[in-house]
């Protein structure tokens, strides 16, 4: 692909490289940058700019968020008795939309998988041990997604904890073997949520 600016050229390749966007993908929206009002572009830039420099990850749960605590840990009207486990901030929102879930979560930031270098100490899953050996959660609600890795992930959890003073659950299977949990529609991801089955019965499925 020939520029006739390596300005622009920059600006392509730095879009192309964020997720699922190609060069010629990344060159329609820079195109596109540059025919909307520079005010409107500055407004994309400073949003960008203060993601970046004022994000923060909340202390309780690991949920993307703009205080050290995060609204829904900072939430009265939510359970603290029920942590839901899941893999990222895209989970927390699918089951945020299906409005029937009123406990906190535990943001585990991705899940155990050896063929890509993620480890338990990868991610969050110390911190979640610690969270319910301090004794006020009273159920864990393992809602990975049913892959290799999520059940992976799962299972090392349960083990770690099987010897304390909580419930372990997982959602039940309305979702389908492979599916992410952000894909799924709210009415299947809500009723697997509400159906939730006891974790030993899912090793026995």
């Amino acid at each position: 692909m020939n520029f006739s600016s390596k300005l622009l050229e920059s600006a392509v390749n730095e879009v192309s490289n964020l997720p699922g966007i190609g060069k010629q993908t990344a060159l329609r929206l820079v195109l596109h940058l540059l025919k909307r009002p520079k005010s409107h572009t500055g407004h994309l830039t400073n949003a960008l700019n203060n993601l970046v420099e004022e994000v923060k990850l909340c202390k309780s749960c690991h949920n993307i968020s703009d205080t050290d605590l995060c609204e829904i840990c900072a939430s009265p009207k939510r359970s603290t008795e029920v942590v839901c486990v899941v893999e990222d901030i895209r989970d927390v929102m699918a089951i945020e939309n299906t409005v029937q879930y009123k406990g906190l979560y535990h943001v585990l930031g991705g899940k155990i998988s050896p063929m890509e270098g993620v480890g338990p100490h990868n991610l969050t899953i110390d911190s979640l041990i610690e969270k319910v050996k301090q004794g006020t959660v009273k159920e864990l609600i393992l809602a990975l997604s049913s892959t290799m890795e999520g059940d992976t992930t799962n299972f090392y959890i349960y083990k770690q904890l099987q010897n304390e003073k909580v419930t372990i659950s997982t959602i039940a299977r309305g979702i389908s073997v492979g599916d992410e949990l952000q894909y799924t529609d709210e009415v299947t991801l809500g009723r697997s949520i509400s159906n939730r089955i006891p974790f030993e019965k899912s090793l026995k499925l």
